[in-house]
């Protein structure tokens, strides 16, 4: 059995059917190197996990800009995806 259509028996089942049952999402992410741009900002206060907060300092001083910037990108990209469905 290729790695593909491998069935996972040995998960517990309530695991092993949302696995089997789950559907795929089409990632609408950019990768880091494209969560770069400049627009107004507004300064808050917000707590993060730090392997979060590692990986985009990481993806940051790669391609030379402050992590900060990146983490709004995702933010900015999530809203443009799911903002207007939230507003009723």
């Amino acid at each position: 059995m290729n790695r593909k259509n491998k069935i996972y028996t040995e998960a517990p089942k309530n695991v092993s059917k949302a696995i089997i049952e789950g559907e795929i999402i089409a990632d609408f992410l950019p990768p880091p190197e494209k969560l770069i741009k400049k627009e107004p900002k507004v300064k808050i206060t917000i707590t993060l996990n730090s392997g979060s907060i590692d990986f985009f300092k990481k993806h940051a001083r790669k391609n030379n800009v402050k992590y900060q910037t990146m983490i709004n990108e995702v933010l900015d990209k999530y809203v443009q995806k799911y903002g207007r469905k939230a507003i009723v």
